[in-house]
């Protein structure tokens, strides 16, 4: 198993449309696990939510968060991040066209983005990253 794989070097894999899992805390201390759909750009991951999400909340009280994005065949490429994260405005409908064309395909993604309301951004860049792969052992 390889560790510490520079991000410059997962570029190919972080461009991939992979589900990943975003963890936040709740009020008791518990941590909620969500699917979430995400893109890395500059350097962090971006996240879609509707203002009125758990998350939101969750992150508005306490905004430790980590995100995990791996494969689920070989060479089993994985990236987590913990992190704090930033809630922003999303800028318009722009960041939610891009997200749902890179996971619905052009036609269903544009028609989801015109259907989307309000939302937010969460912005996770790198504090503590852990990244890894298993092509050495293939």
């Amino acid at each position: 198993m390889r560790r510490d794989i520079p991000l410059a070097d997962l570029s190919d894999f972080l461009a991939l449309p992979i589900v990943a899992v975003l963890a936040t805390y709740r009020r008791d201390g518990g941590v909620l696990l969500s699917p979430v759909w995400h893109q890395w750009r500059e350097g962090g991951f971006d996240v879609v939510v509707y203002p009125t999400d758990i998350k939101v909340r969750h992150l508005r009280r306490d905004p430790r968060a980590s995100i995990l994005v791996y494969e689920n065949e070989p060479p089993y490429r994985g990236v987590e991040i913990r992190t704090t994260a930033e809630l922003r405005e999303t800028g318009g409908l722009e960041v939610i066209r891009e997200m749902a064309v890179r996971y619905l395909g052009k036609e269903v993604g544009e028609a989801y983005a015109a259907e989307s309301g309000d939302s937010l951004l969460i912005r996770l860049e790198p504090g503590d990253l852990r990244t890894w792969d298993f092509s050495d052992d293939f």
